[in-house]
Parts: structure tokens; sequence; C-alpha cells
């Protein structure tokens, strides 16, 4: 796997060292351990995400207010969770979902996850990050592809995820050429199924691949046994203190 020099500082980058961005911890009630490990000072964090229930709910959630709270006042940017199913919920839809996460739970921004690719897509999700952009005016948005987008969407958003998916695929995967011509600051990986033993081996593509933001874990998509898939992004990962001790550190050469 080749490694992508980066040597342009694009007009997206935030300035940030590698971190942890994630995705997606399970509601404050069922998961209180994980919201409060989150909040050790130190913890290399460049944002975590809010999914109330799937988006922002039909009602304020003191539970979660009072989680966001505690991480923003140490510091952590939190993005509120809008799915935009592949380009098929409306842009309404998306903006109502963004108003009442600012309303309820005053978030820094956003992760369109399910964020449609194509070039055919842009213009439509280009309005609604401009919008995004009129209703606050420091948001920070991540459009959640999980694969590499056409190259225009680097021009509107803060953040492009252009992985997401299993230890199994991403071992063997490729950053796209673009992908070279931007800093690492405007990408994210998200990974899933990773096995402790080859935490390092994880670290190691990411850098190779220039994603400035990750996130990994030993959970998986499937739960053996049971029927369907599983969020694998709800609890931490069971090595969550030693990819912490990582990442804090810098990502080895």
């Amino acid at each position: 796997m080749p490694y992508l020099t980066r040597t342009r500082q694009g007009p997206t980058a935030t300035g940030l060292g590698t971190g942890l961005g994630v995705p997606g911890v399970a509601h404050p009630l069922l998961a209180l351990d994980e919201w409060n490990r989150l909040n050790r000072p130190g913890t290399p964090l460049h944002w975590v995400v809010l999914d109330v229930a799937d988006g922002p709910g039909v009602q304020p959630d003191p539970h979660c207010l009072e989680a966001a709270g505690r991480l923003r006042n140490a510091g952590v940017r939190v993005l509120g969770h809008i799915d935009t199913a592949y380009g098929l919920r409306g842009f309404g839809e998306i903006v109502s979902d963004a108003h009442r996460f600012l309303d309820w739970y005053r978030v820094d921004g956003f992760l369109l996850d399910r964020c449609p690719a194509g070039r055919e897509d842009l213009p439509e999700v280009r309005r609604t990050v401009a919008t995004l952009r009129v209703i606050h005016e420091d948001v920070h948005v991540v459009l959640g592809h999980g694969t590499p987008p056409y190259p225009g969407y680097a021009e509107h958003a803060d953040q492009l995820v252009t992985y997401s998916g299993p230890w199994s695929d991403y071992r063997w995967s490729q950053a796209a050429e673009w992908t070279a011509d931007h800093p690492p600051e405007l990408f994210c990986h998200f990974v899933h199924g990773v096995p402790r033993p080859h935490l390092e081996e994880a670290l190691r593509i990411a850098r190779w691949q220039g994603a400035g933001t990750i996130y990994f874990t030993d959970h998986s998509d499937r739960v053996p046994g049971r029927a369907g898939p599983a969020d694998p992004w709800g609890p931490l990962p069971g090595y969550w203190d030693d990819i912490v001790s990582r990442v804090g550190t810098g990502v080895s050469e």
C-alpha cells in the first residue's frame, strides 16, 4: 500500500493532529461509564457524535443534554447525528433535525451520516451544508460518506468520512489518489472489528492513507447467534485506554 505524502494545506484544514472522532455512543442511561470516560483529561478527541434517537428525537432529552454539556464544557466538540439516507431524506427534514439539535443540545456541528457520494448528488449536499453554515456560523460539518466520494465534496465540508466499515476490508484498502492533494485533517476513518493484536497495524494504515481523525473498535456489526446487524459504535472499544494512549502520543511511523 503506497504512502500518500501530504504537501498542501487546503482551506478545510483544522490544524489538529491525529485524534479520535467518536461516531456515536449509546444513550447515557445505557452507557454512563462510556460518557464519563470520554470526559477524562488528555483524551485526544476531535469530536463526539450525539445520536439521541436516530437523530435529535422528538423532544429534548435531559440525559443527553447533560452528557453533551459535560463534553462541551471540557472543550470537546459535540456533533449532532443526522441521517441523510444516501440522499433519500429531504432538505427540509435535514434542516429541521439540525435546528432541533442546536435548540435542544447546543451542538457544535453535525455528522451527515450515510451521505451520498456521487457527482450528481453534490449540488443538493452543497445546498444543505451552506444552509447549516447560515443557521450556525461556526458549524463543523462532517460528511459521512463511508467511501471516497467525488472530489468536489472536499470543497464544502470540514471533514469527509472516506472509510467506514469492517477491518477485513480496511486492511486491504487504499486511499483515492485525489486525497493526496488535501491535508490529513480533512479525512476520517471509522473501522469496526479490529482485533487488539492488529490495532497498531490499523493505526499505520490510517497514517499511510492520510486520515487525521480515526476511530477503531473491536466490536462488530454482527453478534453471533443473533439475526440482524448490531451497532459497533455504541460501546467504547475494549482497548479504549490503549488506543487513547497510542493516539495521544502520536501514531507510530
